[in-house]
């Protein structure tokens, strides 16, 4: 079997040089150029084909690769994911697409059961290299079942991958990353980011590097801000506010909230003394309280103060005109920092 390292160590294959790219056309250039690479690649999804799906995500890909890579599936997201299951162990690569996040529901069992357990059900004689794209996250005034960031749930159980990129550039590469990766990942990608444009360097060569690794994105010395996805965005707007304030904070986009490289947190925060933690999904039980824990028991002589959480409430995701007294903000952030230094 082609291993990830000799599948990923060309380039892209596709047009190169560095373009302006929103986060969904740099997803839909990371597609394109992992079929290009291999024909085992193939793309299935409600309405994916000569719509491009409802975010467009996928325009032009089944009038480039045909019906038989690109694959207008029934309405049954179970069905999706478990015929994605058996493609996978005939030795394809399949990408799935599910419309919105709160359409991945009817596909948990066929995820949590099989997905994430065949391989080690089978003691490591069958990989299932299956990606699972699914649009997450508020921000865009949708109806119920359309903003929902359900990313714990599936960080939870053992044998995923769930990541999230917040920039057009980890969205290209990324995705190559997800596709090439023999295990199963849950690819997370920030709709309220979709049109947020970038410069994306067509030529930069795909290995594993950022599919797991959490990254600096604006050094400080104060307070340390950890973020993924659509909330690397309000951190570091955060981060400009209170740099007004003379406060200097750093900003850390996580990438992947499972397996999750706490190391560079940990890092982070024993030089600044402070943590807080932002995302969309619920505080209650989320991605934020084992970051919390983590840094606890590994900074605790170094932290000036408690590790902070700011995220959605325990409650369903609101109508659309009360999102955004949902979602966090930077006045949210910024008041867990003040609280943080009120210590």
């Amino acid at each position: 079997m082609t291993t990830m390292a000799e599948r990923t160590r060309t380039t892209s294959g596709a047009p190169g040089g560095t373009r302006t790219l929103t986060l969904g056309k740099a997803v839909n250039e990371g597609l394109r150029a992992a079929m290009r690479r291999d024909d085992k690649v193939m793309l299935m999804g409600e309405d994916i084909g000569p719509l491009g799906g409802v975010f467009r995500v996928t325009d032009g890909l089944q009038a480039e690769f045909g019906e038989q890579r690109v694959v207008d599936t029934p309405l049954a997201e179970s069905g999706i994911v478990g015929t994605a299951v058996g493609l996978a162990m005939r030795g394809y690569r399949p990408v799935c697409e599910i419309q919105f996040d709160g359409f991945v529901f009817p596909a948990f069992n066929q995820i949590t059961t099989q997905l994430a357990k065949m391989h080690n059900r089978t003691r490591g004689a069958v990989e299932l290299p299956v990606v699972i794209r699914i649009p997450y996250g508020g921000g865009i005034g949708a109806v119920e079942h359309h903003s929902e960031s359900p990313e714990a749930l599936f960080a939870h159980t053992a044998g995923l991958r769930v990541v999230s990129p917040s920039t057009p550039q980890d969205a290209y590469t990324m995705i190559q990353e997800a596709i090439a990766c023999p295990d199963p990942v849950l690819f997370f990608e920030p709709k309220g980011r979709y049109w947020a444009k970038g410069e994306v360097d067509l030529d930069a060569e795909i290995g594993s590097s950022t599919l797991d690794a959490a990254r600096v994105v604006r050094a400080g010395t104060d307070v340390t801000l950890v973020a993924y996805g659509p909330s690397v965005e309000t951190a570091l707007k955060t981060a400009d506010a209170l740099a007004q304030e003379g406060r200097s904070a750093e900003v850390i986009d996580l990438r992947a909230v499972s397996p999750m490289d706490t190391a560079t947190v940990v890092t982070s925060v024993r030089r600044t003394g402070r943590c807080v933690v932002v995302h969309e999904a619920p505080v209650f039980f989320g991605a934020g309280a084992e970051i919390a824990a983590r840094v606890t028991e590994e900074c605790f002589y170094a932290l000036e103060a408690p590790v902070l959480r700011v995220g959605g409430f325990h409650t369903p995701y609101p109508v659309a005109k009360h999102e955004h007294d949902y979602l966090p903000s930077v006045d949210r952030v910024l008041d867990a920092v003040d609280r943080a230094f009120a210590h």
